[in-house]
């Protein structure tokens, strides 16, 4: 069986599976019990492969939290400059986001044409990809909890409670105008992904992170998939294996 490990910046998301069976799945905050589940069934396991972009601390953590569960070494998997077709738009592929790219590659292997990747975690990604396979660029933006920090921490008399919201009107009260505003920001990126799609003549949307639910309503029109990093590391994983 094989593991693989999408280790974020808020949290690990982790499959083990047989094949293309899925026997297990989980996650868990770093520093939580990240690997509980896999108590006495990590010997079974012939192969991880890892998507990362935590620190190299963190990384070497990572490596020693598997270590006490599993009985091989992972293999981490980077971004790249091109596979199979995609190309990064990067001139130094090494340092975009091994999430990005994994996200990415799932989405090139799914879509036949250009489509555009929006992951909705720690921090925002677009990327835009055109039917060549060539990676246009994409943005990078603060996520929901990143933003909601940052007025917390560096505006000391901006106190408000954190809830979800789908609303964008003016607020009456100081967290309906913290929250509207973060949803209303959502509303101007959601038309400017749809307007920028329109100029790349792309038609497909491919959505995933854990504010995908806010992104969607705030009127996005994509197609969520929970796991597109793991199902671009575990495509990867199994066309290297098969070399």
């Amino acid at each position: 069986m094989r593991l693989l490990v999408d280790a974020g910046n808020t949290r690990v998301k982790w499959q083990l599976r047989d094949g293309q069976v899925l026997v297990r799945q989980g996650a868990s905050r770093f520093d939580d019990d990240v690997f509980a589940e896999l108590a006495g069934i990590g010997g079974s396991v012939s192969g991880v492969a890892i998507s990362t972009v935590i620190s190299e601390s963190r990384r070497l953590e990572l490596e020693h939290k598997l270590a006490g569960v599993v009985p091989v070494r992972p293999r981490f998997f980077w971004s790249e400059s091109v596979r199979n077709g995609l190309k990064s738009a990067y001139a130094n592929p090494e340092t975009m986001g091994a999430d990005r790219w994994h996200a990415m590659y799932a989405g090139w292997r799914k879509v036949a044409g250009a489509f555009a990747v929006i992951d909705a975690g720690s921090a925002i990604t677009v990327d835009f990809v055109g039917g060549d396979g060539q990676h246009r660029g994409g943005y990078i933006l603060p996520g929901r909890g990143m933003m909601l920090r940052s007025l917390k921490s560096d505006a000391a008399r901006i106190r408000f409670e954190d809830h979800k919201a789908d609303a964008g009107e003016p607020g009456v009260t100081t967290s309906e105008c913290v929250l509207h505003g973060l949803f209303w920001l959502w509303q101007s990126m959601v038309t400017r992904i749809q307007q920028d799609c329109q100029h790349y003549g792309i038609d497909s949307i491919l959505l995933t992170g854990g504010d995908a639910d806010g992104i969607h309503a705030a009127g996005l029109r994509a197609e969520y998939i929970e796991d597109l990093v793991l199902v671009g590391l575990a495509t990867i994983d199994a066309e290297e294996a098969r070399q």
